[in-house]
């Protein structure tokens, strides 16, 4: 199954929120993202019927290991993409904004010359 642009924010999400706060339930993604509990109890569980998380009968989410893969990716995108902005001039915020909306596009090909051109090495 291939993750739509919002799946991946989701997964980034519970992936900030699990390493912020170690449980994340619904009602922190909808907190975090400014999203309404049913847009969220919806994608939950898309992510669930997935295989990119699971809920345990007291709500708690967690990510699997696919679904785990993926939003690390994503963030390592988001945070590279907006470090090198910043480097380039851009705001901090605009850059945030910025990689939020290139990190779902880009291929893995640019991605890793990126991190080439800025001397990040993977892992």
């Amino acid at each position: 199954m291939h993750l739509l642009e919002s799946g991946e924010m989701y997964l980034e999400t519970i992936y900030i929120l699990s390493n912020e706060n170690r449980s994340v339930r619904s009602i922190d993604i909808c907190e975090y993202m400014g999203y309404s509990k049913p847009s969220v109890s919806r994608a939950v569980g898309l992510l669930k019927n997935g295989g990119y998380i699971t809920v345990d009968p007291e709500g708690y989410i967690k990510l699997t290991d696919e679904g785990e893969s993926i939003a690390v990716k994503i963030y390592e995108r988001h945070t590279i993409l907006t470090d090198l902005l910043v480097r380039i001039g851009v705001s901090r915020e605009t850059a945030a904004a910025d990689a939020c909306k290139i990190e779902h596009d880009i291929s893995d090909e640019s991605f890793e010359a990126i991190k080439r051109l800025i001397g990040v090495d993977k892992g």
